[in-house]
């Protein structure tokens, strides 16, 4: 069953292109990503939409994951509420529409 994860980020001041580029050369490596999506949600701020074979794909892609947010971590501010740098959800679609 397809999944999706979403992640939230906020980047430092000048970070932006770094930030991007990052994404552009790690994620289509991703094993078991059908799509990905980088939304410029505010000044400063992004959200990654994701979506994934299954959700044991998007598990098992976590190494990974995490390498590409190793590769780009000193761009990033701390999102606050002791959330640290990133705001994670993921699950597997129970309604798809248009």
């Amino acid at each position: 069953m397809t999944a999706f994860n979403a992640v939230r980020f906020k980047v430092k001041p000048g970070m932006e292109d770094a930030f991007l580029d990052a994404h552009r050369v790690s994620v289509a490596a991703w094993p078991g990503l059908r799509h990905a999506n980088m939304v410029k949600i505010g000044e400063a701020r992004y959200c990654i939409i994701a979506e994934w074979d299954s959700i044991d794909a998007m598990a098992n892609a976590r190494p990974q994951m995490i390498a590409t947010l190793n590769s780009f971590r000193d761009t990033l501010e701390d999102l606050g509420g002791g959330m640290g740098v990133t705001d994670a959800v993921s699950g597997s679609v129970v309604l798809s529409m248009k």
